[in-house]
């Protein structure tokens, strides 16, 4: 089976800025991404938890994205415009996909 090369980028910020980020995506040109929960972690502050919090909205979320390489300029900096004055992280992998004209 034929796959295509892709980039795989993850956005850990806060629940809040949410969405503001996907907003700034879609402005620009980015087609999907997935919106999951952060339940815990550990980081330069230290570990935490959403353990105990009574509204999501002190948590964290990832949003992920596959794009084409191509592309992925114009997403870090529809990206970075929102994370950073906030908290949050972005990381890029190298992917590959099966259905390309998805992406």
């Amino acid at each position: 089976m034929e796959t295509h090369k892709a980039k795989r980028v993850e956005i850990i910020i806060e629940r809040p800025m949410v969405r503001r980020l996907t907003d700034a995506l879609t402005k620009a040109g980015v087609t999907g991404y997935t919106i999951l929960p952060v339940f815990g972690g550990s980081g330069q502050s230290g570990a935490w938890t959403r353990e105990g919090q009574v509204s999501p909205a002190g948590g964290m979320a990832a949003v992920v994205c596959l794009i084409r390489p191509d592309r992925l300029d114009g997403l870090l900096d529809a990206a970075f415009a929102v994370v950073e004055t906030h908290i949050g992280v972005v990381s890029i992998t190298d992917a590959e996909v099966l259905r390309a004209d998805r992406f």
